[in-house]
């Protein structure tokens, strides 16, 4: 495994809080979205780097070490709220627990100011234009602030997939194509001919 789990689950959900709410009273709003980022300029570290992942996680590494080696790391470039947390994982031997506390301080941060996270997949770059567009529409039908991230996918063909929070919306062509095929392996050609033509006059 090269980088740490993002799972959030009961155990990151309470660290997550801790940290949210010790951010809100001390800075608000500010405070809560800096340090969001900062966890997760730190999990991209991990991302990036597989051997400081290891480091974080690893059970030979005494916690007094990496306890020293986490301060000496982070102090003086994260925030004092996010140094002092990161001090408390590490002497809890929770630092591998990490990706699922910035997942779940993500999900707060979104419910507690009223966003949602949305991955927007394509097969070629989209425009801010269009990116816009998509937002608003996004706004209206969820009555909440779209936090818009674009990705492209080649393999896709064209179309589109929206990941907005946990549920995935796929209206790629190539799954629509995935979807006939499978349609005629178990209804066969003429129950899905009607469907075809419409299937490529919209792609």
């Amino acid at each position: 495994m090269s980088s740490l789990d993002t799972q959030s689950d009961a155990v990151a959900q309470v660290y997550a809080r801790s940290v949210f709410e010790l951010a809100k009273s001390e800075g608000g709003q500010s405070a809560v979205e800096e340090i969001a980022g900062e966890l997760e300029a730190i999990i991209e570290l991990t991302l990036q780097n597989p051997q400081f992942a290891e480091f974080l996680r690893s059970a030979v590494i005494s916690d007094k070490d990496r306890t020293n080696s986490v301060r000496a790391i982070f102090e003086g470039r994260v925030s004092d709220i996010v140094l002092r947390f990161l001090l408390v994982l590490s002497e809890k031997g929770r630092l591998g627990r990490l990706g699922g506390i910035a997942t779940a301080y993500d999900e707060l941060l979104q419910e507690s100011y009223g966003r949602v996270e949305v991955d927007v997949f394509t097969a070629s770059p989209i425009d801010q234009k269009q990116l816009d567009a998509i937002k608003e529409r996004l706004r209206q039908a969820l009555g909440k602030e779209p936090v818009m991230h674009a990705y492209t996918q080649p393999e896709m063909v064209g179309g589109l997939k929206l990941q907005v929070g946990d549920q995935l919306i796929d209206a790629s062509v190539s799954t629509r194509l995935r979807k006939l095929q499978e349609q005629l392996a178990s209804q066969g050609a003429a129950q899905v001919r009607s469907r075809a033509r419409s299937l490529f006059d919209d792609a």
